[in-house]
C-alpha cells in the first residue's frame, strides 16, 4: 500500500487514537457487525491471522468466540501495531506484526485468514492489490480465509474509496483460490440501508 494512504492512517490515529475512527469505520456497531460476519467462516478454530488488523478490535470476538487460539495482526502502520500490543499486553497468545503485504512475507500458518476494510482505500491498481492480498492470506491459511469489500451494487459511491463487483471477485476466489467459495451479500451494518458491503468465505476443502 502507498505511503500515502499509511499517513492517511497515522494522521486519523494522531486525531482519535484508539477509536474505530482511526481504521475507518463509520460507527463501532458496524465495525462489530463486519466482525462478526467474517468470524461466521467457522464454527471453531485453532489459530487465526488478521490482515489489515488495525487495532486489533477484532481480537476481543475472537477470545469470545473461539477462546484462547493464537491471534497474528499484522499492520503496515506502525503507530497501529504499537497500540495493539500495547492495549493486548497481557494476552500471551495475540501476536502482532509490522508488514507490508506488497513487500514482506509471513511463514506463520494459521487455520483462518481473516481481513477487513483493507480493500477499501483507493489507489492506483486496486486489482492488482486485492488479486495480491488474497494470495497471500490463501498461502498462509490452512483451512480458508474470510473477507470483506465495499460492493458496486449501491446507489452511492465516496469518491475517496474503491467499489468491487462482488460477482468478479467470487469469480477470481473460484478459479484462482478453490473450488469451496461463499458470496455473502444479505447483511446490513447500519439500521435503515440497503447491503453495501459483501463478505465472501474461500475453503481449502469442502464440508
Amino acid at each position: 500500500m502507498s505511503d500515502k494512504i499509511k499517513e492517511h492512517y497515522s494522521n486519523l490515529f494522531k486525531q482519535h487514537g484508539r477509536d474505530h475512527v482511526s481504521v475507518q469505520y463509520s460507527s463501532k456497531e458496524s465495525q462489530i457487525k463486519r466482525f462478526e460476519i467474517l468470524l461466521d467462516v467457522a464454527d471453531s478454530m485453532t489459530s487465526i491471522s488478521d490482515m489489515g488488523c488495525g487495532l486489533a478490535d477484532i481480537l476481543p470476538l475472537v477470545r469470545e468466540r473461539f477462546g484462547d487460539i493464537p491471534y497474528h495482526g499484522y499492520d503496515f502502520v506502525e503507530d497501529f501495531i504499537h497500540s495493539a500490543k500495547d492495549q493486548y499486553d497481557a494476552d500471551q497468545n495475540a501476536s502482532f506484526y509490522t508488514f507490508d503485504v506488497n513487500k514482506d512475507n509471513t511463514s506463520i500458518e494459521t487455520d483462518y485468514v481473516v481481513l477487513s476494510g483493507m480493500l477499501n482505500n483507493k489507489m492506483e491498481d486496486n486489482a492488482a492489490f486485492t488479486e495480491n492480498t488474497l494470495n497471500a492470506m490463501w498461502r498462509t491459511c490452512k483451512k480458508g480465509i474470510a473477507f470483506n469489500a465495499l460492493s458496486t451494487y449501491v446507489d452511492y459511491q465516496d469518491t475517496h474509496l474503491h467499489y468491487h463487483d462482488p460477482l468478479s471477485l467470487f469469480d477470481y476466489c473460484k478459479r484462482n483460490l478453490s473450488p469451496y467459495v461463499t458470496l455473502r451479500h444479505d447483511y446490513d451494518v447500519k439500521s435503515h440501508s440497503i447491503p453495501f458491503e459483501f463478505t465472501i468465505y474461500a475453503y481449502k476443502q469442502g464440508f
